[in-house]
């Protein structure tokens, strides 16, 4: 049976590409195997961010988790901060990736291009050892992903052969899975720029009320001409919008296009906010009523205790192959 595994982390409101790229996901995984689904608080803090936005951001993700039809008796659902094999795990493993390797990593590259020297933190730097230590400790053979953490799961991968080498067979092998249709949504006001949590104007936010949400997409990027065409060069408005339609209605873009054909981008963007509409209207519902009840609190302690379970033997393994004395045998 798989083991999967994924998180997210609570830096910002969740944007419809979230969900299209990984929340809409998450419950078809239960299907596949063994489930485990954190919410990566630990990660958060490696920018700065208010304690309250933090704990809010927390508790939304671990609401919007259940929403979309993660089923706490199928699945494992957890606050990272819950389980200290995650600190323990990244102290032993932070000795066995280099800097050379981490200073290659894309994400760290982008963020310290906008900072200065005195405000790039160590954790930021060190990210990709506490995303292995997450990943390992559940013995994960897939982690679903975006593509930008590809090159994350890539390096886990390079630690794991490093590890094993030295040590026998005491890691297991993780492979990334990246969302094939959907996996990349843009920003409706840039569609050169992916829908990231900071654009108030061109991100729709899952907790944007309805009318809003409709709103932004009748407001969207067009291009010129009149075509409603899937090509991503030079049409990428529409072609974007055509990502979310088709990802929604679990079709290619491609084959979306051919339902537009005669369509003014009026008639085509209104079909997308109703697409839209269709496909969160039950799923705010569902999460209004999580939060009201505060049902994810249970969740999140029930799957603390199962994830500490399993991490906490992975741990145990991991000392012992490199020589911590363990005192407790």
């Amino acid at each position: 049976m798989e083991r999967i595994l994924s998180g997210i982390k609570p830096t910002g409101e969740l944007t419809l590409g979230n969900y299209i790229g990984a929340l809409r996901h998450f419950k078809d995984f239960q299907d596949r195997g063994e489930v485990f689904i954190f919410i990566a608080d630990l990660h958060a803090l490696t920018m700065p961010i208010e304690p309250e936005v933090l704990r809010n951001n927390s508790r939304d993700i671990a609401a919007f988790y259940l929403a979309s039809g993660l089923d706490p008796k199928r699945c494992t659902i957890f606050l990272q901060s819950s389980v200290s094999a995650h600190a323990e795990l990244n102290a032993i493993i932070q000795n066995y990736l280099y800097m050379g390797e981490l200073r290659r990593m894309t994400q760290f590259k982008d963020k310290c291009s906008k900072m200065n020297d005195n405000q790039i933190g160590l954790g930021i730097f060190a990210y990709p050892v506490l995303m292995a230590a997450d990943i390992l400790l559940y013995d994960a053979n897939i982690v679903p992903v975006g593509e930008d953490q590809v090159q994350h799961v890539e390096l886990c991968r390079d630690l794991v052969n490093r590890f094993n080498n030295r040590y026998g067979d005491i890691l297991v092998m993780p492979k990334a899975e990246v969302t094939k249709v959907g996996k990349r949504i843009m920003s409706l006001s840039d569609p050169s720029k992916k829908m990231s949590k900071s654009d108030p104007k061109g991100d729709i936010f899952l907790k944007d009320d309805l009318k809003t949400i409709r709103k932004k997409i009748m407001s969207a990027v067009t291009d010129s001409g009149s075509e409603v065409k899937f090509d991503p060069e030079n049409k990428p408005g529409i072609s974007n919008l055509l990502t979310i339609y088709a990802a929604l209605k679990d079709t290619t873009p491609e084959e979306a296009e051919k339902q537009f054909v005669n369509s003014r981008y009026g008639d085509f963007k209104k079909a997308v906010a109703d697409a839209v509409e269709e496909e969160l209207a039950p799923f705010k519902a569902k999460y209004e009523e999580i939060i009201a009840n505060k049902s994810y609190v249970s969740v999140l302690q029930e799957g603390a205790k199962k994830a500490s379970l399993i991490a906490d033997k992975t741990l145990h393994r991991v000392q012992k192959a490199v020589g911590l004395l363990q005192i407790d045998e």
